[in-house]
């Protein structure tokens, strides 16, 4: 076994025996439900769930780690995945806690603020990703949305887990801005996150459909295309809604929804640029 390949399985070990963290408010949204017992159901739980992309894959671990043999299907919508393991187990077998923000720390106040907004990107992307499936008539628009939500999920656990690499790997980009990011990773980790989030997908044992949605090596197909695109969409408008990648998104969005870029720019809440019109002049 190479070194790459070792330091790979070691992560990928340690992350499956870790104790996933989430995010403070999520913690906080649980608690309120479990003191109000009248409003507290498998939909006004999973809408909670629904926002926190560690809580669904913390969920969606669990699930199949205890899945019946009975069960043919894979689940993947977080209220049918509830409503299998019933209210009480899932809040007791899947609890909101330990918080991202306890493991982080004030130490790590650097690294906790990417992993917020990489996390706040994953919202984003899955709103997106949710949106053209709908309009794509797409029946599978839930793996497609559950799918856009945890495609960065590797970075975001090693944001929790190794923020100082991580913080090593953002360095270097910063200093040569033509480095790629999966050249970055491998410098600093050995391996990259796309290989990292591939490994604990299958270690974990995901659903089939679910970690093909999430291989950006399928993007020849529709449904992988609509995630790719989304999470682009959601890291270039992290930028500002000036960023030079987004021309381009637009043009391949308006390609998958059979659109003009500017219509794509309407339903997205794209802010108009006056600004760059009187930069021709």
């Amino acid at each position: 076994m190479s070194d790459q390949d070792k330091k790979l399985s070691e992560w990928v070990n340690y992350l499956t025996t870790a104790e996933i963290p989430v995010l403070k408010q999520t913690a906080r949204n649980v608690s309120a439900l479990e003191q109000d017992e009248q409003h507290l159901s498998a939909r006004s739980l999973a809408h909670v769930v629904k926002n926190d992309p560690f809580m669904t894959v913390k969920l969606l671990r669990y699930l199949q780690a205890h899945k019946h043999r009975s069960q043919e299907h894979d689940v993947v919508e977080v209220e049918q995945m509830i409503m299998i393991l019933g209210l009480e187990t899932t809040l007791n077998k899947v609890s909101a806690k330990p918080l991202v923000e306890e493991i982080l720390g004030r130490s790590n106040m650097n690294a906790l603020v990417h992993l917020l907004k990489t996390a706040h990107r994953a919202n984003i992307a899955s709103s997106y990703a949710f949106d053209w499936a709908v309009r794509l008539h797409d029946l599978h628009f839930e793996e497609i949305r559950i799918a856009a939500l945890l495609h960065d999920i590797a970075e975001m656990l090693m944001w929790c887990f190794a923020p100082n690499d991580m913080l090593k790997i953002k360095q270097l980009q910063k200093q040569d801005k033509t480095l790629r990011s999966t050249a970055a990773q491998k410098t600093v980790l050995g391996f990259s996150l796309l290989q990292l989030q591939h490994e604990l997908a299958i270690k974990w044992r995901l659903p089939e459909l679910l970690i093909t949605l999430m291989d950006d090596n399928s993007s020849t197909l529709q449904r992988v295309r609509n995630v790719i695109l989304a999470v682009n969409l959601a890291r270039h408008s992290a930028n500002g809604w000036n960023d030079a990648a987004l021309p381009d998104d637009y043009e391949e969005i308006a390609q998958l929804l059979h659109l003009q870029a500017c219509d794509v720019m309407t339903i997205v809440g794209a802010e108009k640029q006056p600004e760059n019109t009187s930069d021709q002049s």
